[in-house]
């Protein structure tokens, strides 16, 4: 047998990469316990804010909104809406590839917890939810999670979206009515560009991304007639270049209420979601040109208090019609702050905080849920006799 002879050269790079390792296995456990080192991602060099820093608890990432949800009003029933950030479940969906493979959006373990943790502090009645994929998966985390919140009712329907997302309900209340538009068209075909980029859509006529999620609920309280709540469940079209979109999905949706209220004057409207755009933006101002108003009325909404989305933005509102004006409890509004990525972190960086469970923060209001004529209508009755 011939002996086999390494050469000196590979010998001497052997030697160095075992000392290599020696020096960086020793470093490591050098460290001290209270730091945490984020590994850089290639091009993603912003998530070098949290390199070497004290070690901190889940609420010191809460940047927005309040750390606590406020005790409801004794009497009310909790509004909410919460964008749960891809709340998919590890199973394959065959009918979703490529850029829309749901298999890679499953929602980690640690998330799911983090978004049953903010849903028993909202401790809302009636829950909207977004980026939700299925009623299956919405039914299995209730279930999982959720068993002891009471929500005996779910309503979560085909929106239309290419990634199978969808807006959803979970009401301790009866449900009554779930309607939905997906596909409607709603005039005007897609631009050419998006941005300086080709439109994948150009020339195609535009359609709700997401149809709306209309859902009835209905709750007793003693009086003749049960109180009923109609929820316009949305989430318009994301992306920086998706105004014109946006746009025109508001006044589709403006159609749709003029409709709801053609065939029922008095019904309570609430239209609750993520807009993906601010108050100041088009599309929202035209749904409160329509005569929706914001829950949170005249509060100062520049505060980090009020900011619903970890870049900073407020762009998950609730929005009521003139009759649920009077009866939503005046100063009721808030967000619930829940871990958020630092600011300046990339958020294609995969490490999340402790307790991290969406990019936005769930929203909240109470009504008082008996009649309550607003004031005007109290006016014009009293000028007429």
């Amino acid at each position: 047998m011939k002996k086999a002879w390494i050469p000196v050269g590979a010998l001497l790079m052997l030697v160095l990469a075992v000392l290599g390792t020696v020096d960086l296995v020793s470093s490591r456990a050098s460290t001290p316990a209270t730091t945490t080192e984020t590994v850089s991602h290639g091009q993603h060099d912003s998530s070098a804010v949290l390199a070497t820093q004290p070690e901190k608890d889940a609420t010191d990432f809460i940047r927005f909104g309040l750390r606590e949800a406020p005790l409801k009003t004794a009497g009310a029933i909790r509004l909410a809406t919460y964008n749960a950030e891809n709340l998919f479940d590890a199973i394959d969906d065959p009918d979703l590839s490529g850029r829309n493979e749901d298999i890679d959006d499953a929602k980690p373990e640690a998330e799911l917890q983090g978004l049953a943790d903010a849903i028993h502090g909202l401790d809302a009645d009636v829950l909207v939810l977004e980026e939700v994929e299925s009623k299956a998966v919405l039914t299995w985390f209730r279930d999982t999670y959720l068993s002891d919140m009471g929500y005996t009712e779910i309503a979560s329907v085909d929106a239309g979206d290419a990634r199978g997302i969808e807006q959803s309900v979970l009401s301790r209340y009866p449900i009554v009515s779930v309607t939905n538009w997906p596909g409607k068209l709603l005039g005007g075909i897609h631009p050419e560009k998006w941005g300086s980029q080709k439109n994948w859509h150009a020339g195609e006529p535009i359609a709700f991304h997401r149809s709306p999620l209309r859902v009835v609920v209905e709750i007793s309280t003693g009086a003749a007639t049960p109180y009923r709540l109609t929820l316009f469940a949305v989430h318009f079209k994301s992306g920086r270049y998706g105004d014109y979109w946006r746009e025109a999905e508001s006044r589709g949706l403006v159609k749709i209420l003029k409709d709801t209220l053609a065939k029922d004057p008095t019904a309570n409207i609430v239209v609750l979601g993520d807009f993906n755009a601010q108050v100041s933006d088009k599309s929202v101002r035209e749904l409160l040109d329509a005569g929706l108003v914001d829950a949170f009325g005249a509060e100062d909404l520049s505060t980090s208090a009020t900011k619903t989305h970890e870049s900073g933005r407020r762009i998950d509102l609730i929005l009521v019609n003139d009759n649920l004006k009077a009866e939503v409890v005046p100063g009721s509004a808030f967000v619930l702050g829940t871990p958020a990525l630092p600011k300046g972190m990339d958020w294609h960086d995969p490490w999340r905080p402790a307790g991290y469970a969406s990019d936005h923060f769930p929203v909240a209001v109470d009504i008082d849920p008996h009649e309550i004529q607003p004031i005007h209508q109290k006016i014009d009755q009293k000028d007429a006799s």
